[in-house]
């Protein structure tokens, strides 16, 4: 009598092993893990410092001050610590962006024909290259945090470690979301010009389009309609929250609530569209 061993894969087999397989193109490549961390640097730097907004309100004038007023605009006396919390929502999109490139690649070369014909499950092959692209964006946050507090990053008075955690979770969800939406729109494409083409039209409109660099209050209405819906503007807003505002805890569980739901939606509809779409 003879047994037949069979081999059943679990809902989660492989993910480990792909996710890797992508953090290794980014922490086993210096240069580019080097200009991933200059990018906001510079922006910080040229952007963050050469807009000196409080220079723009006349010091000159008994009884103005323009901390004061950048504390009521703003939410913070200092546009360099509301402008580089900014960057750090920026850093997530323009990390998150390249997802669907990978997944183009990974057809091209052939690799993704491999993974099929192996008992790893679709939403693993997926899920994966979102995990690795929402890695890369948390850790990446936690280096501008520093870097920003070099230049001269000013903590709000909530500030506590628990808000460092806050800051981790909103940037997971936010990068799920992202990242989910950008294979999603690409999983179908054989070239490598489509998601070039998808990521030039949307990051702009998703980073102007919110309060990432400058209050929403002070757009033209249509533009605060935009940016109501924008989930760069709750993330933006719950990073500032946690860092640079006096929390407000309603506010903030309202923006994670939004960037939850987002995500949930988001990553269910990248989900359904590999199962349906993916294949060699």
């Amino acid at each position: 009598m003879s047994t037949v061993n069979e081999y059943h894969a679990g809902k989660l087999h492989g993910l480990w092993s792909l996710t890797n397989r992508e953090l290794k193109k980014w922490y086993k490549a210096p240069v580019i893990f080097l200009l991933s961390i200059i990018q906001p640097i510079l922006w910080m730097g040229l952007l963050g410092k050469a807009m000196n907004i409080g220079a723009l309100i006349p010091s000159t004038i008994p009884g103005l001050n323009p901390g004061a007023i950048l504390q009521t605009e703003l939410g913070t006396g200092d546009y360099f610590s509301f402008m580089a919390v900014g960057v750090i929502s920026f850093t997530a999109l323009f990390t998150t962006m390249f997802s669907g490139m990978s997944v183009v690649w990974d057809r091209r070369l052939g690799f993704l024909n491999k993974v099929l014909s192996t008992p790893v499950s679709r939403t693993v092959i997926i899920f994966s290259k979102v995990l690795s692209a929402t890695l890369r964006s948390m850790f990446q946050a936690g280096l501008i945090i520093v870097i920003a507090v070099a230049f001269g990053l000013q903590f709000g008075a909530t500030f506590n470690v628990l808000s460092l955690l806050g800051v981790f979770a909103i940037m997971f969800l936010i990068c799920v979301g992202l990242s989910s939406a950008f294979i999603a729109i690409t999983i179908r494409s054989t070239r490598i010009e489509t998601p070039m083409a998808v990521v030039n039209l949307i990051t702009l409109p998703l980073m102007f389009a919110s309060n990432a660099f400058f209050p929403t209050k002070f757009m033209p209405d249509w533009l605060q309609t935009v940016a109501q819906y924008n989930p760069m503007t709750y993330t933006t807003d719950a990073l500032r929250q946690l860092l640079i505002f006096t929390t407000d805890y309603t506010k903030l569980a309202f923006d994670f609530l939004y960037v939850g739901i987002f995500a949930g939606i988001v990553a269910t509809i990248g989900i359904v569209l590999s199962w349906r779409f993916l294949s060699k």
